[in-house]
Order: C-alpha cells, then structure tokens, then sequence
C-alpha cells in the first residue's frame, strides 16, 4: 500500500495573524467561513486558501499576498528570473 505524499506549503499565515490580534475563530468568521478548521489547514501548510480568500487575507492582516507565502513566492520568482 501507497503512502499519500503529503505537500506542506510553508506560509506566514500564523505568524501575520497573531500580528493582528486575530483568533484563528475570528478569521474564519469575518472570512464568512462555518468553523476555523479551513484556517488551520491553511496555517499548517496542508491547503491553500482561495485566490479569493488569500485576497481576504491579505486585506485582513494589512500586507500584501506574497508576504503570506513568501518562501513560495521566492520560488517562483528565482525559477522565472531571466538574464
């Protein structure tokens, strides 16, 4: 039997909301989400939010998207530098 692989996608999510004061609770319900169970899963690296929600995000905790994702930003950015 096959182990599933699991990919993490390291985010500053926590980090940025605990900036803000923020509840992982009280995300999710100005995000008009049902339960905080979506945010964790985004700050544990296990999901990744919507092109909508990442908006959201960004706006909620007062800095730009690819400061949520930085490390995936970098990434990407290096693998398209062109000389």
């Amino acid at each position: 039997m096959r182990k599933k692989k699991i990919v993490c996608f390291k985010n500053n999510l926590r980090k940025h909301r605990l900036l803000m004061g923020y509840k992982q609770n009280e995300v999710a319900k100005l995000l008009g989400l049902k339960s905080s169970s979506r945010i964790s899963r985004w700050e544990k690296g296990l999901a990744m939010p919507s092109v909508e929600n990442l908006i959201k995000l960004s706006a909620l905790y007062a800095t730009l998207m690819n400061e949520l994702y930085f490390e995936r930003y970098k990434e990407f950015q290096m693998k398209n530098i062109r000389y």
